[in-house]
């Protein structure tokens, strides 16, 4: 039994099939048990059970077509054994079994053209832990450990992620054989960790990295494939400013990011601690985004002179910039003004450490334990 309360519980989809992907050690395999201890569940990283599926994925159809319509099935790790998507699809349809896809990379079933179902099962996506899963929730535990289940409550988190970077960042990716050249991916992986949260320049980091644009930008691909990253998109639309058109990348949790730059023991004041806090917060909305479907996507906005809003909603309903300053100051709120004259209807928020949630001249200011309180109460961002 986890000791964090999931918000993802699957009740939007209780009456379908799921493929349910996450990064390694996001918490996948404890939510799926602790949600559903009376399903049939194969676990393909034993290998017990591997090696004869793998060998005979007809195996699945034969122990499975017999089991009463409504029958819910996890398999657990289904990249391992692609070709059991075929038993799945014939199940679905002929016996109308339930399946729960989970896995933590879909690059190895695009890859072989797995059997992607016909659209007959649902993707969900489970983040890191939110603020809203952790009792008695700790920001600077958050901010300097990051938020894998593992390594948010350890008082020493180093040791974990070097071993997560090691473990599967490199060997999976070796195992995989997603890449051919590891040691430049081990440099490739340390230089998008610095513009981790920045802007994305392939050319400059190709020449950082001594490799081609082109692989860089598979290398990103690989990243967000195997749900280690993802890119929020510029928000362009303008009425006569030049936008930047390029997007941000983000490692999928801040541990990883503050591992891979050797940043440790983060305080207040530093421009490091103000990094990493940005990046915490947009992990926040992006989870929320997903988990409530509000079918409203993050961006960002900024124009080629500078002026720039870290977090945009939907069709610029919201602009939301991220400070971890205790006390907000003029030259925090020009960027949030510029989007103003741009989207006047836009709700405008500032995120910081200032204790006192208020309002001034049209701008929201929020306390960051107030506004994550109010974001997961659903009372800022509100569904379609």
């Amino acid at each position: 039994m986890s000791e964090y309360k999931r918000i993802l519980n699957f009740q939007d989809t209780e009456n379908e099939s799921v493929f349910f992907f996450g990064a390694r050690q996001t918490g996948k395999t404890t939510l799926l048990l602790d949600l559903f201890p009376k399903a049939i569940y194969y676990d393909l990283l034993e290998s017990d059970t591997l090696r004869p599926l793998k060998e005979h994925p007809s195996l699945l159809r034969e122990s499975l077509q017999n089991k009463p319509e409504g029958t819910l099935v996890i398999i657990d790790e289904i990249q391992q054994v692609p070709e059991l998507l075929n038993e799945v699809h014939w199940l679905i349809v002929r016996k109308g079994l339930r399946f729960i896809l989970s896995g933590s990379s879909a690059r190895k079933l695009k890859r072989n053209g797995a059997n992607t179902l016909g659209g007959r099962a649902i993707p969900v996506t489970l983040f890191p832990l939110v603020s809203a899963e952790i009792p008695d929730f700790d920001i600077y535990r958050a901010v300097n450990n990051g938020m894998l289940p593992q390594h948010y409550k350890r008082n020493n988190p180093r040791p974990l992620l070097k071993a997560y970077i090691d473990v599967y960042l490199k060997e999976e990716i070796r195992s995989e054989a997603i890449t051919r050249n590891l040691d430049s991916f081990t440099r490739f992986l340390e230089i998008a960790a610095m513009t981790d949260g920045e802007i994305v320049n392939y050319t400059n980091i190709a020449s950082e990295c001594g490799i081609s644009a082109n692989t860089v930008k598979e290398h990103f691909n690989i990243l967000i494939d195997t749900l280690i990253g993802y890119m929020i998109p510029a928000y362009t639309k303008s009425k006569g400013r030049r936008m930047v058109q390029a997007p941000k990348f983000y490692y999928f949790d801040v541990g990883i990011a503050n591992h891979l730059l050797n940043r440790q023991n983060l305080q207040r004041g530093t421009l490091e601690f103000g990094h990493a806090f940005e990046h915490f917060v947009i992990q926040e909305l992006k989870a929320y985004l997903s988990y409530n479907d509000c079918g409203k996507k993050l961006s960002y906005w900024r124009t080629y002179t500078g002026l720039e809003v870290d977090a945009v909603i939907g069709e610029a309903e919201f602009g939301i910039e991220i400070k971890s300053s205790d006390e907000v100051q003029p030259r925090h709120l020009k960027g949030l003004h510029a989007f103003s004259d741009e989207f006047p209807q836009a709700r405008l928020l500032i995120i910081s450490f200032d204790r006192f949630t208020r309002t001034v001249n049209g701008i929201e200011h929020w306390y960051i334990h107030d506004f994550l309180k109010a974001l997961w109460n659903y009372e800022i961002i509100i569904g379609m």
